[in-house]
């Protein structure tokens, strides 16, 4: 079967998905998505009990997509664009302080505290990983994914602060999380240079390397796009800008998704004000609406059929339950300790800490990160405990974060 068809078969099962929660359930988009693909997944594994070559065909469909690829060659770029052209640069200025320190700080943070946890508490319990490894999944499971929380915490009636926090956070904690994780990847490869000079050049490779393309083509695209009037070829342009832009970024070593966060910026804010009509800037903004709407619901289709292929023990499943305490009171220690630089400039309450360790959800990004881990660097363990957490933070996290943020305020 070929990736259209593949592809297809993703659209028809999120359609079908998307209309049973609209209809039945009546939940946020992401949170729906996943339980009812949850529930079908083990619906297969149900009649796959009592006709096992079903469950294996339906398997075998799933170990043909190369997911890791999909999300972060493709659909992340997407993604991240089109959540950041709807970021202002007004709303990121007022919060641009809590933004880079909670999008640098506490990701490093959660990556080295998660990392020495998981390796401690996997080798205690009879599970053998290398340091080095462990450190990957606290990169992968660091990122905080805003697809399921921001709507609901709009209903909640949280302050314009706290949602323009957690959003300008989840994009540039997405980029920055994706480059440590390379940089560890790299690090991890037998015979690697482990040099501070040489790590800290290969993450400013990445990092600073992927916001000057994502700048320049941003504005290369700006300058395209204010010199003519025109929707569906501006539409184009942004097409071009995110498709591009990622190959380039690919191709020079340096971090696609920063370049994408940095485009979008430069897109929704420059290009939106001063180069487009307000017919265009509609048309943009339905455009990639739909764009992101269509990708998030084959994404957590994705990751509830992922049950299908996911290999493990009772070990891992215990080490699993643990990790996803260590998680969570991680990333509240890695919130806090930023906020006190913050408290400098603005008042952090308390119920504004804990509203965002609480909904600071895990997602795609750690699901895809964690299978693009190789076989050698104990893949099924990673994968596991990710999709253990993945699935409490977008179940539970998500549909308890709205009731939690009002109750806080």
């Amino acid at each position: 079967m070929d990736f259209f068809h593949l592809f297809s078969i993703l659209i028809v099962l999120s359609a079908g998905f998307a209309y049973i929660n609209f209809r039945v359930l009546k939940l946020p988009n992401a949170i729906g998505l996943m339980f009812v693909s949850l529930i079908f997944s083990f619906f297969i594994l149900l009649i796959g009990y009592y006709f096992p070559g079903f469950k294996e065909n339906v398997a075998s469909k799933m170990n043909n997509i190369n997911f890791s690829e999909l999300l972060l060659e493709g659909m992340l770029s997407f993604m991240l664009f089109a959540g950041a052209i709807h970021i202002k640069f007004k709303d990121l200025n007022n919060e641009k302080l809590s933004i880079l320190l909670f999008s640098t700080i506490s990701v490093l943070i959660s990556t080295f505290v998660i990392g020495f946890a998981s390796y401690y508490i996997l080798n205690l319990i009879g599970i053998p990983v290398e340091l080095i490894h462990a450190m990957l999944f606290g990169a992968l499971i660091s990122p905080t994914d805003p697809i399921a929380v921001l709507s609901i915490l709009k209903s909640a009636g949280v302050s314009k602060s706290l949602e323009t926090k957690i959003a300008g956070e989840s994009l540039f904690n997405d980029g920055v999380a994706v480059v440590v994780f390379i940089t560890i990847l790299k690090l991890a490869k037998p015979g690697t240079n482990l040099d501070i000079s040489s790590i800290l050049l290969l993450f400013g490779q990445e990092a600073i390397g992927g916001l000057i393309l994502g700048i320049a083509i941003g504005y290369i695209g700006y300058k395209l796009i204010a010199s003519i009037d025109n929707y569906q070829v501006e539409v184009l342009i942004t097409l071009a800008i995110v498709m591009g832009g990622y190959t380039l970024a690919h191709y020079t070593h340096v971090s696609g998704p920063l370049a994408m966060v940095a485009a979008g910026l430069i897109t929704g804010n420059q290009g939106k004000s001063l180069g487009m009509s307000d017919v265009t800037s509609e048309y943009i903004d339905k455009f990639w609406e739909l764009i992101d709407e269509i990708l998030n619901a084959v994404l957590f289709v994705l990751i509830g059929l992922e049950l299908l292929i996911i290999q493990t023990n009772p070990k891992i499943f215990i080490a699993a339950v643990i990790l996803l305490f260590v998680t969570l009171i991680t990333r509240y220690i890695s919130v806090y300790i930023p906020s006190i630089a913050v408290r400098l400039k603005e008042r952090i309450h308390q119920k504004t800490l804990l509203i965002l360790t609480w909904g600071g959800l895990r997602g795609g990004i750690s699901i895809a990160l964690a299978l693009s881990i190789a076989p050698e660097y104990n893949k099924d363990i990673w994968v596991t405990i990710t999709y253990v957490i993945v699935c409490f933070s977008i179940l539970v996290q998500g549909m308890t974060i709205g009731k939690f943020a009002k109750k806080m305020q």
